[in-house]
């Protein structure tokens, strides 16, 4: 069992497998030009397996795999099957844009895969279009519906609260996933250049959640372990070659018991 300096039992891993995405949404992709990860420094799928059957063994009970958007990584289904294969993780779970989900959804979940999260900020198509960088509402709503279908429930529809942008649809996208049986988080935008900023900050918001409730570790797909989202605290599991129950016992340590002072270079990379 992982536990921080604050009593906080570390349970839950976020996995980002790539930085890439098929969309450029405002809130995740940084405006200047992006220097994306490049391929031979991109953890493989098998680091990544052996890195969870550590962290399971130590605690873990419970992976979301995210990217950027992950189902543009080749083999995603036998990665998926992988995790299945690690004893004591009762969660697999993923964060996803839904666009290339409907072709998906079956064999994910025949691979393991429990339920899926998808980010959808407007029911507006143009609107949508928009905040995402040319994104398909169409494509988005197929792969709701297509994992519905294939029993990847309860469903979760992440939805962004952008000030002055998006905020007039939460009664509309609350009603659309009632009446659809889906579940609405709402989430707080984030400036990635410093603290939590409180203009952002919508008072209906529910995600992130209270600092001292935080039980998660995040790995990015370039192996950097960071303890809290809101800090540039991190160690890089590659630094320790394959001792991957120091790297997270080194990254608990560093776990603050809130965030302060960082500088993200996107959201793509950490993966929320």
């Amino acid at each position: 069992m992982m536990q921080d300096a604050f009593g906080r039992r570390i349970t839950y891993l976020r996995v980002s497998i790539t930085d890439r995405c098929n969309l450029r949404c405002l809130y995740c992709v940084p405006e200047e030009r992006i220097r994306w990860v490049p391929r031979e420094e991109r953890l493989r799928f098998e680091e990544v397996r052996d890195f969870v059957c550590e962290a399971a063994a130590m605690g873990i009970t419970k992976v979301r795999i995210t990217g950027g958007e992950p189902l543009i990584r080749r083999d995603i289904v036998r990665f998926v099957e992988m995790l299945s294969a690690v004893p004591g993780i009762a969660e697999r779970v993923m964060t996803t844009n839904g666009i290339f989900l409907a072709p998906l959804a079956k064999a994910l979940k025949g691979a393991g895969l429990g339920r899926v999260n998808i980010s959808m900020d407007s029911l507006d198509p143009a609107r949508y279009a928009r905040i995402t960088g040319g994104g398909d509402l169409n494509a988005v709503l197929a792969g709701i519906a297509a994992a519905q279908e294939a029993d990847l429930n309860p469903v979760k529809i992440n939805f962004v609260i952008l000030p002055g942008v998006n905020e007039d649809e939460i009664g509309p996208m609350a009603g659309f996933c009632r009446e659809r049986g889906l579940i609405i988080q709402l989430i707080e935008a984030m400036d990635l250049r410093g603290a939590r900023n409180p203009a952002l900050r919508f008072h209906m918001a529910t995600r992130p959640g209270p600092c001292e409730e935080c039980n998660k570790l995040r790995l990015t797909c370039d192996g950097r372990l960071m303890p809290c989202l809101f800090s540039d605290l991190c160690v890089n599991i590659r630094d320790y070659r394959g001792r991957y129950r120091e790297a997270l016992a080194a990254s608990v340590a560093l776990k603050p018991e809130r965030g302060g002072e960082f500088c993200h270079v996107g959201m793509n990379r950490i993966g929320g």
